[in-house]
């Protein structure tokens, strides 16, 4: 097993012993804090425990049953109550997850979530302070609060849910494997999926929430979002996601993340994270 992949099985299992010491009536709210370096790994999960998972700093791909997001540090994605996805860090990734008590107060999720900065340095805040307890009028204040900006965060179109038709699910995968394929979706739906576009519109619109422009889009943009993490120049990422000019990626980026590549992970300090 590679060192760095001892050295992260270790801290998890350090952590996992640290949780396992407390009693879960007492508390509102545990942590996992650990800086990772490249590769995958599966975080401490519970019964009884929700994930708020974040990072203050790099940018993960988050995979569970099929479907894939891309978390950099202005989002964050809510797991339900024992949730056990895998997770690729692209780079170092400082993770700073919050554990918060099972309810049915909040989405039972997945869902990406854009992040303020207010909840953002509300996170980092709670994660310091781990565990919060249930005595502890101020911890209760303090996950209230995080409750609060929750609910009120809009979802974030960094996730990439995947179809389970079978013709759709084949399609899916074929636009997986080249995100920068300039092929028509009309001649893909028809070589691969061996039916017309519009029903597979229909398909994908039904079980994903978006056509399959919009779906390939978000390939297009969760596949960005990780080579950018890995210093990739916006030149070539244009390129990689099949995009003819800088200029055009540019304007998609900017529409849906609202900034431009240049800027966007570097606007809060190193690989996208405030400094924490």
């Amino acid at each position: 097993m590679p060192w760095c992949d001892r050295v992260a099985l270790s801290l998890i299992r350090r952590i996992l012993s640290q949780m396992r010491q407390l009693s879960d009536d007492d508390l509102l709210a545990r942590s996992y804090a650990v800086t990772h370096p490249p590769g995958a790994v599966v975080l401490p999960g519970a019964w009884g425990w929700d994930q708020l998972l974040h990072a203050s700093r790099g940018v993960m791909r988050v995979e569970d049953g099929g479907n894939v997001w891309v978390v950099p540090p202005d989002r964050a994605l809510w797991l339900h109550d024992g949730a056990r996805p895998r997770i690729v860090m692209q780079g170092h990734v400082a993770v700073r997850t919050l554990y918060l008590r099972a309810t049915d107060v909040f989405t039972p999720g997945p869902v990406a979530l854009e992040v303020s900065p207010l909840l953002h340095e509300l996170i980092l805040h709670a994660v310091r302070l781990c565990p919060l307890e249930a005595a502890e009028p101020a911890h209760h204040r303090i996950v209230d609060m995080i409750g609060d900006l929750l609910a009120v965060a809009p979802e974030a179109p960094v996730g990439l849910p995947r179809p389970y038709d079978r013709r759709a699910a084949r399609l899916a995968d074929a636009l997986a494997a080249d995100p920068g394929a300039t092929v028509s979706l009309d001649r893909l739906a028809e070589s691969v999926a061996g039916t017309s576009r519009r029903t597979m519109e229909r398909v994908f619109v039904a079980e994903t929430g978006v056509g399959i422009a919009q779906w390939r889009q978000r390939l297009r943009l969760v596949h960005a979002l990780q080579l950018l993490a890995t210093g990739v120049p916006v030149t070539e990422v244009a390129l990689a996601v099949g995009y003819s000019t800088p200029s055009a990626f540019t304007a998609m980026f900017r529409a849906h993340l609202g900034a431009p590549p240049t800027r966007y992970l570097g606007r809060r300090g190193p690989a996208g994270g405030l400094k924490d």
